[in-house]
């Protein structure tokens, strides 16, 4: 007998009791999808060679010519506010989803659709919800975990002919029904049961299941032509104990005998169709199960691999675009707002605000990019894909947070002149779909990642349950020599793993600490707690928001290097990004060793970060990164990419008022001193170079600074002005997709 089959014997039952018991569906949750650099980053060992090896990945001539045209067309066609207040999409807005195939945008060219890559849907959803996020939920829900995307994985050929064609081109519009009143957050427990029965269905007899489901929250129910639905599938004829097939998956074609549409639901009052779905005794033949026979059972496998794919897109570009339209509306609203004889975005209350989101904006799609890069090179990074999902949808919600702070009153009063109202209600939105973000990140991010991504845990498992002592002791060993090696890295530190960019070695160096330290403290942590750790949320979800941290870091090197050119003028911003990352790492860290059970490990804890004291960053570098962003106008446009022109509203009165501060240059600001001592805007613009633009350019400012009213209780109901005659809004907006691509606008004649 080897040592290494001893060493497995002899651990063996300790281990059996103490690893946490993992049911088929939690199992199945483990093993889908793929790990990619946040295992290095879990092991302690990021190669940052290899992560910048990583190319970016540039779209093609058809997904650049659509984000261009059709794309552009559709933000033009999208009023923010009308869209909110009817509380539906314009039939002109659904006609040319439909026409131009954005429902079809992951279906293969050869099945009628566009065959697009993940950069290039996210791109498409992100830029859509930058001017409303309506119309981007309608188009990212057929795009995301759908019937689509089962399909083209596990759908028979009979099915995806039939079914894929039909997707792309909008004559069937999908929906998927897995969500149940009693089965929210833990999904596998879904209560709704299909029978095997067989019965005459089109005059034939046929096998298939009688369905009993109760399914809401389901996005696109009311419009659905087509239902996914989640069902548990039962055989009564066979023994007892063999009974239950499995979470099985069908398609439901709309209408079906039994088969309810609900009342509608309003998510927040959005404007995207959502509602419940409900079916009696619903006959599903077995050829409307998602791939046949063959699958049944099967269903949960598939769901958690997709959703491993799906996770990382739509979801994260929601969260990108809230970011990207926040940043936009405080610094340009910093720059035309004025109190005390200054730009608001002077106040350094304000300028470390919008730096710090600027930076923020910078970390998450970086990590948003580099994951899209990472799923067209074929991976399905499930782990990468939660933690994107989670980090970007509550960067999202902080940044219109922040907002609506620099806002003040403006962002508080509804109506069309409103700039982030409609996404501020809305962030709770992304917050919660697709897997809560508090359960996200307590039970998947480490959870799965601590199995996933541990190079020995896995095949710990694997040979406990297969009573393998060699592969058990092979394993141990291995994981000891690991806990060793990364306990000395933690204390001692280590040596530099590749190569990085000029100018972020040091920034490296305290990713590839913070990794080592991260490593160690979740070996400790499930040495010492074993199964417990499953149900201590609280320490497991602070190891996950670490392991977080250390990818959007990681991902930034990897932007600064492959995106970026290493142009000195980012060097700054993405030096502050990284900081932000291993600072917020370093404090998951700090929290979890000081609320450990064991008084030694807490002890030890503070031997392990005395040496990482949390570096924040100094004032300074926040305002020097606040007036890059006033002073450099390629910064910004590199962090607002996807930033989209509105047909109307608020923000495209934000986008003119600084276009024309752009043509003026000094002079604005010189032109808002005299407008308030003279309290005239003719008389304002009459010493300008050019009164005319002068002139416009204040009518600009004061429709930015105005805010909506209406009729009140007492008033007769006679239609409002919004804004005072002489702010009429000047002529509408030019041929550029970015308003950041600064146009020429037509100056308003003076009355």
């Amino acid at each position: 007998m080897t040592f290494a089959a001893w060493l497995g014997r002899r651990a063996r039952p300790a281990l059996a009791q103490a690893l946490p018991p993992l049911s088929q569906t939690e199992r199945l949750a483990l093993e889908a999808g793929s790990v990619g650099f946040e295992g290095q980053l879990f092991a302690g060992r990021p190669d940052f060679s290899a992560l910048c090896r990583t190319p970016a990945l540039a779209l093609s001539e058809r997904e650049q010519n659509f984000l261009d045209g059709p794309v552009r067309r559709l933000c033009r066609m999208l009023d923010d506010h009308a869209i909110d207040e009817a509380g539906d999409l314009p039939e002109e807005v659904w006609r040319w989803l439909r026409d131009e195939r954005f429902f079809g945008m992951i279906i293969p060219e050869r099945h009628g659709g566009l065959g697009f890559s993940h950069q290039a849907h996210a791109t498409v959803v992100a830029r859509i919800a930058t001017v409303n996020v309506a119309a981007a939920v309608t188009v990212m829900v057929p795009n995301s975990l759908g019937p689509a995307e089962l399909l083209l994985h596990y759908g028979t050929p009979e099915q995806q002919a039939h079914w894929l064609p039909r997707l792309a081109d909008g004559r069937e519009l999908p929906c998927f029904g897995l969500t149940s009143p009693y089965a929210g957050s833990d999904a596998a427990s879904i209560p709704d049961v299909g029978v095997l029965v067989e019965r005459e269905f089109e005059g034939r007899m046929t096998r298939g299941f009688l369905v009993d489901f109760d399914k809401r929250y389901i996005t696109l129910a009311p419009v659905a032509t087509v239902v996914g639905l989640a069902f548990q599938a039962h055989d009564p004829s066979r023994p007892e104990g063999e009974r239950e097939l499995g979470i099985t998956c069908a398609l439901i074609p709309v209408p079906q005998p039994g088969l309810q549409i609900g009342r509608r639901h309003r998510p927040m009052a959005s404007a995207f169709m959502n509602g419940p779905m409900r079916g009696r005794q619903v006959f599903v033949p077995m050829e409307w199960v998602i791939g046949g026979e063959a699958q049944v059972g099967q269903g949960w496998r598939m769901l958690m691999e997709c959703l491993a794919a799906g996770r990382a897109i739509s979801l994260p570009a929601l969260g990108s675009a809230m970011q990207q339209s926040a940043l936009f509306v405080a610094e340009g609203y910093g720059r035309i707002r004025e109190q005390f004889g200054l730009p608001i975005g002077r106040f350094h209350a304000v300028a470390s605000l919008t730096a710090r989101m600027a930076a923020e904006l910078y970390a998450t799609d970086a990590a948003r990019r580099y994951t899209a890069v990472v799923l067209d090179a074929g991976e399905r990074p499930s782990v990468a894909g939660a933690m994107v999902k989670v980090q970007l949808t509550e960067a999202g919600r902080r940044a219109v947070t922040h907002g609506m702070d620099i806002l003040g009153g403006k962002g508080i009063i509804a109506g069309p002149a409103n700039l982030l109202g409609n996404a501020y209600r809305q962030a709770p939105i992304a917050i919660t779909v697709e897997g809560a973000n508090l359960l996200t990140r307590a039970l998947i991010v480490f959870g799965q990642g601590a199995v996933r991504c541990h190079p020995y845990v896995l095949d710990e498992m694997a040979a406990v349950q297969a009573a393998d002592d060699e592969a058990l002791g092979q394993a141990l060993l291995g994981h000891a020599r690991h806990v060793v090696r990364n306990l000395g890295r933690s204390l001692l530190g280590g040596g530099l793993q590749g190569t990085v960019p000029d100018g972020l070695l040091r920034q490296a160096r305290a990713i590839q600490r913070l990794s080592a330290r991260l490593a160690f403290a979740a070996d400790l942590a499930m040495g010492l707690l074993g199964g417990r750790l499953k149900r201590m949320e609280l320490l497991s979800a602070r190891l996950g928001d670490a392991l977080a941290h250390l990818y959007l870091a990681s991902a930034s090197v990897w932007r600064f290097h492959v995106e970026d050119g290493e142009d000195p003028v980012l060097l700054p911003l993405a030096r502050a990004a990284i900081n932000a990352q291993l600072h917020a790492g370093e404090q998951a860290l700090r929290g979890f060793y000081a609320n450990m059970p064991q008084l030694g490990v807490r002890l030890l804890g503070r031997v392990m970060t005395a040496r990482a004291r949390p570096e924040a960053q100094a004032d300074e570098c926040w305002l020097e990164i606040a007036q890059m962003l006033e002073h450099e106008p390629t910064l910004l446009s590199r962090l607002l990419p996807d930033l989209q022109r509105p047909a109307t509203g608020g923000m495209l009165d934000l986008m003119e008022a600084l276009e024309l501060a752009q043509r003026l240059g000094p002079e604005a600001q010189a032109l808002q001193k005299a407008w308030r001592s003279t309290r005239s805007m003719a008389a304002a613009s009459q010493g300008a170079a050019d009164p005319a633009l002068a002139r416009a350019y204040l009518q600009a400012v004061d429709r930015v600074i105005q805010v909506d009213d209406g009729p009140g209780p007492r008033s007769a109901p006679a239609a409002g002005l919004r804004r005072p005659p002489e702010a009429a809004a000047p002529a509408g907006p030019g041929p550029s997709s970015n308003p950041l691509e600064r146009r020429t606008p037509q100056p308003v004649p003076a009355k």
